[in-house]
């Protein structure tokens, strides 16, 4: 088991240091830093129902007013038409930066597009879009490193062998095949323990719960659920509650929201991987204000990775304040 570890977990920190795309420090390009302070800086967010997106909105304004901006927080739902048209918004409304999750990793391409060719820099968060050298930097989860340190953690709670089901997150969002590959990864070096459903539950807490139904029908025998993200896992929860299997079937989760942290804590959830999205919300605004004022963002390259933390039992009560681990 320990050897297993190492192995995946070296292969992870190998992927928090993988940068791609060109250098966010390279060509000056409109940093006109006196005549943009305290201009807007326009955020969209996806979805601030969930509160990982909510947080991601909360802190990134929070700090734009901090830094002299002003701002102004919208959602796409993960739609790529709202998307865009909340970018024609902030091109309407003369935003001097833009910090966005993007709704899709294809589809948000034009949108960025769109935003660059008015002159207003882009910086993404959360998510990547499949073209480099387009936004000024990509701040993200390492969502490999988060997902192998979860499936470890799950193989403890559950064991390495039994039947097993996966709630997969929205397959637009590259973030949900990443992390399904992690759990494969390192879930494929026990044998005895068998997939016999994965379904897809668009990162939602209601599909979640519904899906964890249809999949207890079918196979009455399980003995875990991992899932892409905490909302899908406390769907998942609640249907076993229902069901009066909470005890027999273990659930892990992945981001570190408060109600999951909650139910670490309760004993409900077994685990989840906190997703330090507060930091990367808050560096997000920051490199858009140097870049505003010096036309370089002062990190060494484009995709900037943040890797995740494992939280339990143990360390619960460190999580002091939303998707934040105190030390």
């Amino acid at each position: 088991m320990n050897r297993k570890l190492a192995t995946v977990l070296a292969a992870g920190v190998g992927l928090s240091l993988v940068l791609t795309g060109c250098s966010a420090g390279g060509a000056a390009s409109g940093g006109n830093g006196s005549s943009k302070k305290g201009g807007l800086i326009s955020i969209i967010v996806n979805d601030p129902s969930n509160p990982y997106w909510k947080t991601e909105g909360d802190v990134a304004s929070a700090e734009a007013k901090s830094l002299g901006y002003k701002s102004n927080v919208s959602a796409s739902k993960g739609d790529t038409n709202t998307e865009s048209n909340l970018i024609d918004t902030a091109i309407t409304n003369k935003s001097v930066a833009i910090i966005l999750d993007p709704a899709n990793a294809s589809g948000s391409i034009g949108a960025v597009k769109k935003a660059d060719a008015a002159g207003i820099p882009v910086f993404l968060v959360n998510a990547e879009i499949n073209q480099a050298g387009l936004a000024k930097a990509q701040l993200v989860s390492n969502n490999a490193q988060g997902a192998a340190i979860g499936a470890q953690q799950w193989v403890k709670s559950v064991g390495d062998s039994g039947n097993y089901a996966e709630l997969f997150g929205a397959p637009s969002d590259n973030n949900a095949q990443t992390r399904s590959n992690g759990y494969k990864t390192v879930l494929s070096q026990y044998p005895d323990l068998k997939e016999v459903a994965k379904q897809v539950a668009n990162w939602d807490r209601t599909q979640g719960h519904d899906k964890t139904q249809s999949i207890l029908q079918a196979n009455p025998d399980i003995k875990g659920i991992i899932s892409g993200n905490d909302e899908m896992a406390l769907g998942a929860i609640a249907a076993l509650k229902e069901a009066g299997k909470l005890d027999q079937v273990k659930v892990g989760g992945f981001d570190g929201s408060p109600d999951a942290v909650d139910a670490v804590k309760a004993g409900e959830l077994q685990y989840t991987v906190l997703q330090p999205v507060a930091t990367f919300a808050k560096k997000a605004v920051q490199e858009a204000d140097e870049y505003l004022r010096t036309g370089k963002t002062g990190a060494a390259q484009e995709k900037q990775a943040f890797d995740c933390v494992l939280i339990t039992k143990e360390n619960a009560d460190k999580v002091t304040s939303p998707f934040t681990l105190s030390e």
